[in-house]
């Protein structure tokens, strides 16, 4: 288990709690709710355990407790009152927290215990929007701070992955194909962040479409082979940093030129790379969306 990192900076608590180093040394000095070790330069290092209970404070102080009182609770108390406080209010917050918990310890069953525990109050549906989302953002961000290494981020996505197929794989047995469009799915060369793009195949076979799912760093000449079979099909890409600004617009002129151009089939994009995207001149056939539900709601 020398892969897990169980050693944190304030810095690292900081990202991960959202509580300002400022906040947390004082909270320390004043009602000593945490005890770092020191490093022989008297910088302060944390355990896994400083983490989790941080959280567990931060929780318990957005909810009206006050940090004088908080410090005065046992260890065995702070988890307990959390669990009784979780409310619809407060288990978004909650359930955040548990799964930065579990990727930072690269703990499967505390992830598979926290998704248990959600699903069996809301839809899958809901879970993604309102748990699955904002995590997959603070994610980025504790990637681009360093606060988390790339193999953090593979475990927790990996494990999102896997739930998105499993409820896409129930959605096919249980739905019947309504709409005659096909929806031909796929992320340019090089783009990699499929986790969007996977949702929005289980968004549309909820809704009775046809899809057609490539996946991940799809060559133009795979696009057009599958044109072969479907003439008016609907391509559909979420380009998260691929092609990349300077790119994006010749990729979309090329897309526009070998694929669209003679025939009836249109380009769905989202992600943010379409916000450098020149819109001015558009064609009809190619339509930017801000979301997943905004698509959704096109159907």
């Amino acid at each position: 288990m020398n892969n897990i990192k169980t050693v944190f900076s304030i810095k690292d608590l900081e990202n991960l709690s959202g509580i300002k180093a400022h906040t947390i040394r004082i909270w320390e000095k004043r009602y000593n709710i945490l005890e770092p070790m020191r490093t022989d330069t008297n910088i302060r290092l944390y355990y896994s355990k400083n983490l989790q209970k941080l959280l567990n404070i931060v929780l318990l102080h957005k909810y009206g407790y006050k940090i004088s009182k908080i410090s005065k609770y046992s260890e065995e108390e702070i988890p307990k009152l959390v669990r009784e406080i979780i409310s619809e209010k407060s288990v978004k917050h909650h359930a955040i927290s548990e799964f930065k918990m579990a990727m930072m310890n690269f703990d499967q069953n505390q992830f598979q215990e926290t998704y248990t525990t959600l699903l069996s109050e809301k839809s899958f549906r809901d879970v993604f929007y309102e748990i699955f989302i904002p995590l997959m953002e603070e994610i980025g961000v504790l990637w681009q701070s360093d606060t988390i290494t790339p193999a953090h981020e593979h475990f927790i996505s990996h494990l999102l992955r896997q739930k998105i197929i499993l409820h896409t794989e129930k959605a096919q047995t249980e739905t019947k194909v309504t709409n005659e469009t096909v929806f031909v799915l796929y992320l340019p060369m090089n783009e990699i962040h499929e986790l969007g793009l996977l949702y929005l195949n289980y968004e549309l076979i909820s809704n009775g479409c046809h899809t057609v799912y490539l996946g991940e760093s799809v060559p133009l000449e795979n696009l057009k082979d599958v044109q072969k079979y479907f003439k008016d099909s609907t391509f559909v890409s979420y380009i998260t940093v691929e092609p990349d600004k300077d790119a994006v617009n010749d990729y979309i002129k090329k897309i526009q030129e070998e694929l669209l151009d003679n025939s009836n089939s249109k380009l769905w994009l989202l992600g943010r790379m379409t916000s450098y995207i020149e819109t001015e001149n558009l064609p009809k056939n190619i339509t930017i969306f801000n979301s997943i539900a905004e698509i959704v709601h096109a159907l």
